[in-house]
């Protein structure tokens, strides 16, 4: 069979597709056009009705669509422009312009970023607030007049005395009261200027809080200890105070000794200072004895035969490195200052040797005397030398 020479399976077809097509151009048009669906529930929506407007910062931005209560709160179904985003997390707040004037619901905040609500969504109590009703407030003026009247606060003339004793504190004080609050005024404006440091301050607050939480168990352990420790304070209460007297006690005998014997205490301070300057001065020494003491102490030690309660010795001549006549003649002279006992003609004829005391005619040592001997070849004297003793012999024979 054909319509119009084309097979009728295809013409139904073709229609289906022309029928679905439209259908959905239909749909996605009204669905676009109806915009966002929002429900809110208040505790009351008194002066809320059906086409009442949906604003933003006071611009309408749709249009409320039904009403209805269900047991303690009302259910209030909204629907949000095309194009309007509203932040996923807002507020439904319900604003009254004037006393007899429709109201409107107003959603809070302002969409900046961040996600949008979605299409259907549901706004709980929790996030939506309505305003105090006009007879509320009569009522709440009602039990605040109530409280205070004769049958209340009033009931023996409380506060008219009250009243009357302010109104006798404040007769005559208004300038002083004018300038207290002009210097809070001026200590608000200086802690506005503050605020950087008074908000660094809260800060460091919270951090130390933030560790002292962090740090629970030691500070529960600080203050057991320090409950212990109060705890033996009180328990041992009485001996405390024995102490503290006794101590009291000693303290005024010092006292008084200090008084008696100032001058006696002067005197030693200062001979203590003195002391303790020739102790500084001579640190160095102090010191070397120190390092060098132990190490005798223990020679002294090892060198004392218990047998024969002797000290054992032995003269280490190897260890003379000078010549005799050099070292004879430089301990003369280191003993001949302020020393009469030694004769001026030995210390002159020293002053003859200066020549070998100088190192200018070298003499053999004692340890190169001693090994010579005991090689059987006794190191010669310099030829010079029997010429430079020869004023020094001289001048000992005078």
């Amino acid at each position: 069979m054909t319509v119009l020479g084309k097979p009728l399976s295809r013409v139904v077809a073709i229609a289906v597709v022309v029928v679905l097509a439209a259908t959905a151009v239909i749909w996605y048009v009204f669905a676009a056009s109806t915009g966002k669906h929002v429900t809110a529930y208040f505790t009351g929506a008194i002066g809320v009705y059906p086409g009442s407007d949906v604003r933003v910062l006071g611009v309408k931005v749709g249009t409320i669509d039904e009403v209805q209560p269900e047991g303690k709160q009302v259910k209030v179904q909204m629907t949000v422009d095309r194009g309007v985003k509203v932040p996923e997390g807002a507020s439904a707040l319900v604003f009254a312009p004037s006393i007899v004037a429709d109201r409107y619901v107003q959603l809070t905040p302002v969409y900046h970023d961040g996600p949008e609500m979605a299409d259907n969504t549901s706004i709980p109590v929790e996030r939506t607030a309505t305003p105090v009703e006009l007879d509320q407030l009569a009522k709440s003026v009602d039990e605040v007049a109530k409280a205070l009247g004769p049958n209340g606060a009033n009931k023996n003339g409380e506060l008219a005395d009250l009243l009357n004793t302010v109104a006798a504190n404040v007769k005559g004080n208004g300038s002083a009261m004018n300038t207290t609050l002009k210097d809070l005024s001026k200590a608000a404006k200086t802690l506005d200027g503050s605020r950087k440091d008074a908000f660094g301050t809260v800060d460091n607050l919270q951090k130390f809080t933030g560790m002292l939480a962090a740090n629970d168990s030691q500070v529960r352990q600080f203050a057991q200890l320090s409950q212990d420790v109060t705890k033996f304070l009180a328990s041992e209460r009485e001996d405390l105070g024995t102490a503290l007297k006794e101590l009291a006690t000693a303290l005024q005998m010092v006292n008084t000794l200090v008084k008696e014997n100032h001058d006696s205490l002067k005197s030693n301070v200062d001979k203590l200072a003195a002391i303790s300057q020739v102790l500084v001065n001579q640190r160095a020494a102090l010191a070397e004895f120190l390092d060098n003491a132990p190490v005798a102490l223990n020679n002294g030690v090892n060198a004392y035969d218990a047998r024969t309660a002797t000290l054992q010795s032995r003269i280490a001549l190897n260890e003379l490195n000078n010549p005799p006549i050099l070292m004879l003649c430089k301990l003369l002279q280191n003993g001949a200052a302020g020393n009469d006992k030694i004769p001026d003609n030995v210390v002159e004829s020293c002053k003859h040797l200066s020549k070998v005391i100088d190192g200018t005619l070298p003499l053999p040592s004692v340890a190169q005397l001693l090994e010579g001997l005991q090689k059987g070849q006794p190191p010669a004297l310099p030829l010079p030398l029997v010429d430079v003793m020869k004023p020094a012999i001289e001048a000992g024979d005078k």
